[in-house]
């Protein structure tokens, strides 16, 4: 097990019954004495950018659901801290937020990899002690934060990916049934 810090996945447990965080991967995009910051990256939204943000109306770049704190406030990662000044780096490669208004004027100018960018509504925050109390309880497995895993399209495998990543044991879990007493 990795120690949880920015940059860090954290993979719920097969059996982790809260509907918040049920088969999901989030990204540890900060975490300090005072607590931590993350986003889900395997739930997308019914929305697009443009159904959420009037000027850019016809932008269909999908939104993910990053948690169920603040659903009203709206995240992003990418991988273009050259083309977004003020991005703060998270992992090797992926960064956090930026200048919005310029992501929308390259959106708006068709000018923008948005393979490379996602967007959140909402996050994930532990208080202080909280994520490491949810760690101890084996509630999360952690793993390094790789793009590929990050900004993966195919937001229902990466679940699966990310224990295929670890390894050895880990690997059976992708078959454990969501309610063992089914089983």
């Amino acid at each position: 097990m990795i120690e949880p810090g920015s940059g860090i996945l954290l993979i719920s447990d097969p059996f982790l019954k809260d509907p918040n965080f049920m088969r999901t991967v989030a990204l540890l995009c900060e975490h300090t004495e005072e607590g931590s910051f993350g986003l889900v990256l395997n739930r997308k939204t019914e929305h697009t950018l443009g159904d959420l943000i009037t000027h850019l109306e016809g932008i269909t770049v999908p939104v993910y659901y990053g948690g169920p704190v603040q659903t009203d406030t709206l995240h992003f990662i990418h991988q273009l801290p050259q083309q977004i000044p003020g991005s703060q780096e998270i992992a090797n490669g992926i960064y956090r937020g930026g200048d919005f208004e310029l992501i929308s004027d390259l959106l708006l100018n068709n000018q923008l990899n948005t393979s490379k960018v996602r967007f959140y509504l909402g996050y994930s925050g532990w208080s202080s002690g909280q994520l490491a109390a949810e760690i101890k309880e084996k509630s999360w497995l952690t793993v390094t934060a790789s793009t590929p895993l990050v900004f993966d399209r195919d937001e229902q495998s990466i679940w699966k990916k990310s224990l295929l990543q670890m390894g050895g044991e880990y690997e059976q879990l992708i078959h454990y049934p969501i309610d063992p007493q089914l089983n």
